[in-house]
């Protein structure tokens, strides 16, 4: 019984599980939509959602904070100063999650992860 685990292992290692969540949310930062499996986009809607929620505040420890997770800089940038005020009022519920299609390859449900 899973009770108690509050996250997907995704069938990866902690660090490989923590790179692919990075690189995730850097591809939705940058594109604004992506298209994924269901469960990865799940993970990266609350890891995405509690970055926003940090970004909100645009100061230097907010660069730094937002920073230290994705380690990307054009991303961290465009983040904090364009996505994160869009979002000032709001208190989460930042990205929306539609299921698309079924792969072909492997019969794993896709899902399109996008900001509102």
């Amino acid at each position: 019984m899973r009770h108690g685990h509050d996250y997907r292992k995704l069938g990866r290692t902690s660090s490989h599980r923590k790179a692919l969540l990075k690189n995730l949310a850097i591809a939705l930062i940058e594109h604004g939509k992506i298209e994924t499996g269901i469960f990865k986009a799940k993970e990266l809607q609350s890891y995405i959602e509690r970055l926003v929620t940090v970004a909100r505040v645009a100061d230097f420890n907010t660069h730094r904070a937002v920073f230290a997770l994705l380690q990307n800089k054009k991303a961290t940038k465009k983040l904090i100063t364009e996505i994160a005020p869009k979002y000032k009022d709001r208190n989460g519920g930042y990205t929306r999650i539609q299921r698309t299609r079924i792969r072909r390859g492997d019969a794993s449900t896709l899902a399109v992860i996008e900001f509102v």
